[in-house]
């Protein structure tokens, strides 16, 4: 049996835990998560609509370019994206677009609508069942491993699909960059869906300009 991906957690986070409502640092934020050199980045579909609702100027028309797979560098991390109801549709090819990310892979479950699995198909999206109505996390780990050949994972995506990961047991370290700010009563708490105690050790510190500084735990299960 293959062993199942190294996760990395990796978030910007408020002083207060938050994962929103504050301006994060996204060079610094960017520039650690590319150290790792992952062999896939796992992003929430709710993740990459907030991101493109905050960052971007609105989503483009598809070209005939957003059809096809790109052709990039093998060293790239593939972008892998559990999306059971659809969410996606009509903005996937923002994704696609990202010149550091080599491709994307889509998880939906059985219950995924007929109509977006045609949208994947149409445009050469590899996309797996990995589930009835939600995802197989498991099921998706084993898939990413032996398919794929994936041996590290780096995620910085939202709370829910981060604490369902945390949750689970599959995070093996947690990499947080701690902003100097502190967001208050509108905070988005990063952990606040963990539903068990869980124990973790300091393995790096490091403290950047501005404030801004770098704890990285491992996960003692």
């Amino acid at each position: 049996m293959n062993e199942l991906p190294k996760i990395i957690m990796h978030n910007s986070i408020s002083l207060d835990g938050s994962l929103t409502n504050f301006e994060p640092n996204m060079g610094l934020h960017y520039q650690i998560a590319g150290a790792y050199k992952p062999d896939a980045h796992v992003i929430g579909s709710n993740t990459i609509i907030k991101g493109i609702e905050l960052y971007g100027d609105g989503v483009p028309l598809e070209e005939q370019d957003d059809f096809t797979k790109p052709i990039r560098d093998d060293k790239l991390p593939l972008w892998v994206i559990p999306d059971t109801t659809g969410a996606l549709k009509g903005v996937l090819h923002t994704c696609r677009r990202f010149v550091f990310c080599k491709d994307v892979i889509v998880l939906i479950a059985e219950a995924t609508p007929e109509t977006y699995i045609r949208y994947l198909q149409e445009r050469n999206y590899n996309y797996h069942r990995v589930g009835k109505k939600h995802i197989d996390l498991k099921k998706s780990l084993e898939l990413l491993s032996v398919k794929y050949n994936v041996k590290t994972i780096l995620t910085d995506t939202g709370r829910i699909l981060g604490n369902h990961l945390m949750n689970h047991g599959f995070v093996s370290e947690i990499s947080l960059i701690i902003h100097p700010v502190i967001v208050g009563t509108d905070a988005y708490t990063m952990f606040a869906q963990i539903d068990k105690s869980i124990k973790l050790k300091l393995v790096k510190q490091e403290i950047f300009d501005n404030g801004y500084v770098w704890l990285v735990y491992k996960v003692e299960q």
